[in-house]
């Protein structure tokens, strides 16, 4: 028996990285998954056959988060099959690298886009269903960037210090009805953003984490799955920091 036994859920930027794993990892678990992917369909195909291979099922579901329109309708084709969806994992997310006197405006409003904008619609549209039944779990993916300076990544300090927020207040609106909202926030980890840093950031994180070494796939994957669960039945409104220490 696993913890999410016909559970249905939708985790977002899946193609790859910690999206993969968390997506693998609910599936081991028994859930019937939602591979979220934007542009990359070869590598949704690879999540899925992870995804079938961890002894779980799921399909590939494909909207762009700085489209609204889109992000409604997929989530209206997600719970057109009359399967309610259980848990939402907001995790996609992207990165752009510049000091802030050099960001153009409009590479901080695409981050902000897709890492909060996109964020709050998938979470609204999820939430309607949810509230109907007095019952599911959002897990937002955030970042230690929204807890300590994060030279160079601006737009997605901002991003993710406003998921943080934007989690709280969920929280309090949708936790009387049934639905809990809980954050996680990732250090530097083996996979998702951590190699996509350069070298020097990366260098940086590393030392100051009191770890010694960045986080593994399966440490963050844990943190979002008991988040999801029953387990964390009393659980509203909490960020819960999976760094090795690097936002002490």
């Amino acid at each position: 028996m696993g913890r999410f036994d016909g559970a249905h859920v939708l985790v977002t930027g899946a193609s790859r990285g910690l999206g993969r794993a968390v997506a693998v990892a609910f599936a081991r678990e028994g859930a019937f998954v939602r591979i979220h992917y934007q542009g990359r369909a070869d590598q949704a195909a690879v999540t899925l056959e992870q995804v079938r291979s961890a002894g779980g099922s799921g399909e590939l579901l494909r909207f762009d988060l700085r489209d609204k329109a889109q992000i409604e309708e997929g989530l209206r084709a997600v719970l057109a099959g009359g399967r309610p969806l259980d848990v939402l994992v907001n995790n996609a997310a992207i990165l752009c690298d510049a000091p802030a006197a050099l960001l153009s405006s409009e590479d901080f409003d695409e981050v902000l886009a897709v890492n909060l904008s996109g964020l709050f619609t998938c979470s609204r549209a999820a939430a309607r269903s949810m509230l109907a039944r007095g019952k599911g779990a959002i897990v937002n993916v955030a970042s230690v960037a929204a807890l300590r300076a994060s030279p160079g990544q601006a737009a997605y300090s901002a991003s993710k210090a406003g998921v943080l927020a934007l989690t709280r207040t969920l929280a309090v609106e949708l936790g009387p009805k049934g639905v809990r909202v809980n954050a996680v926030v990732p250090g530097l980890f083996d996979e998702g953003m951590g190699p996509r840093l350069d070298r020097r950031v990366r260098e940086r994180m590393l030392e100051a984490t009191p770890a010694g070494r960045p986080g593994r796939a399966s440490e963050l994957c844990e943190a979002v799955l008991f988040l999801a669960s029953d387990q964390a039945s009393y659980v509203l409104g909490h960020a819960l920091v999976v760094d090795g220490g690097l936002s002490l």
